[in-house]
């Protein structure tokens, strides 16, 4: 059985649409899709009269080299939520991951975590029914900060093959130090792996998300992706960012946001109206209060934003806070009455 057996059979049979651009390979003088033959908007040296590369083969060949996969492994798009919507429409029938298949019409199972949000992939694969073709996992997980151990990931993986499709979001994965479910792509044909450039690499804005998944699993999401879902200052930006010297000054972002986090977290531990601190390994701590909605308001009269995630199962109580500069961290602990120790 061919992993394409999961996808809907109308996508497979689908025939994708050509743009002009993906047909001007090799040509110098195009006049094939009605654009000006002059730029009028310049955008950081870019030319904007143009269509962009669908698929850049320079952006896919430095995201390959960066996550240690083959260009063919490779799909780029608008964020990672992008890459959720393709992956449902691809997979499913009529939240991230909620929002998307609630658009597509598909049901939604959940899989509750247990009481230290740790997954328990036995519970997760006995919910798992025959008709289920997407298992969203998130590591680091979103609010709750922890990971999920990769020989958990491909347990799953190893269970559901021939069976579904195992999507791995590693949106925080760099500010854990840990191995990406990336290098098990090779062993299951089954696994997708979601990465971006929006956190580690600072490139929120740019809106970069990336699916890395078995060759035959990227083609096919490429017969539904956008004629051009990526504008070309975002292309450009993102081919900077993947330089050597500019990876090099993420590498050096990434260990001083983890040292950042790690304080602020021993910080507020020293908090009394906080209840408890969270172990995270991504780029932010979730903290837990007799009264979120109270504490989330009396840091917003003062000018701090943070996200309260009380809503999620379990977590009431939550708010999650981003790791920032020492600036902000020195007015979130003021507000707090507390202050972080020096580095």
């Amino acid at each position: 059985m061919s992993v394409l057996d999961l996808a809907r059979p109308e996508i497979r049979a689908l025939k994708p649409y050509s743009s002009a651009r993906m047909e001007a390979s090799g040509g110098s003088v195009l006049l094939n899709a009605n654009e000006s033959p002059w730029p009028a908007v310049m955008a950081g040296g870019v030319a904007l009269n143009r269509y962009p590369e669908p698929q850049p083969d320079a952006l896919i060949e430095a995201l390959a080299a960066l996550y240690g996969v083959a260009p063919t492994q490779v799909l780029a798009g608008r964020g990672s939520d992008e890459a959720i919507d393709l992956l449902v429409r691809t997979f499913c029938r009529a939240g991230r991951y909620a929002v998307s298949a609630a658009i597509q019409g598909a049901a939604i199972v959940d899989a509750a975590l247990l009481a230290d949000f740790s997954l328990d992939a036995d519970a997760l694969l006995a919910r798992i029914a025959a008709n289920v073709k997407l298992v969203f996992l998130c590591s680091p997980n979103n609010p709750t900060g922890n990971l999920i151990p990769l020989a958990t990931i491909e347990r799953i993986a190893a269970a559901l093959t021939e069976r579904a499709i195992v999507v791995v979001d590693e949106a925080y994965i760099e500010f854990a130090g840990t191995l990406s479910a990336a290098t098990l792509l090779d062993r299951h044909d089954n696994l997708a792996v979601l990465r971006t450039l929006s956190k580690a690499h600072a490139l929120a804005a740019a809106r970069i998300g990336v699916v890395l998944a078995h060759q035959d699993v990227v083609a096919l999401l490429r017969r539904i992706l956008p004629a051009y879902p990526l504008p070309a200052p975002c292309v450009e930006a993102a081919l900077t960012a993947l330089t050597p010297p500019a990876l090099a000054a993420t590498r050096v972002r990434v260990t001083g946001l983890v040292a950042a986090r790690d304080r602020l977290a021993s910080a507020l531990k020293r908090v009394p109206e906080l209840r408890d601190v969270l172990p995270s390994a991504a780029n932010f701590i979730v903290v837990r209060c007799a009264d979120a909605d109270a504490l989330y308001g009396r840091l917003l009269s003062v000018g701090i934003v943070v996200r309260n995630v009380s809503h999620y199962p379990s977590m009431a109580g939550c708010l999650r806070i981003s790791v920032g500069s020492p600036s902000d961290h020195a007015r979130l602990l003021a507000a707090l009455g507390a202050r972080e120790e020096a580095a």
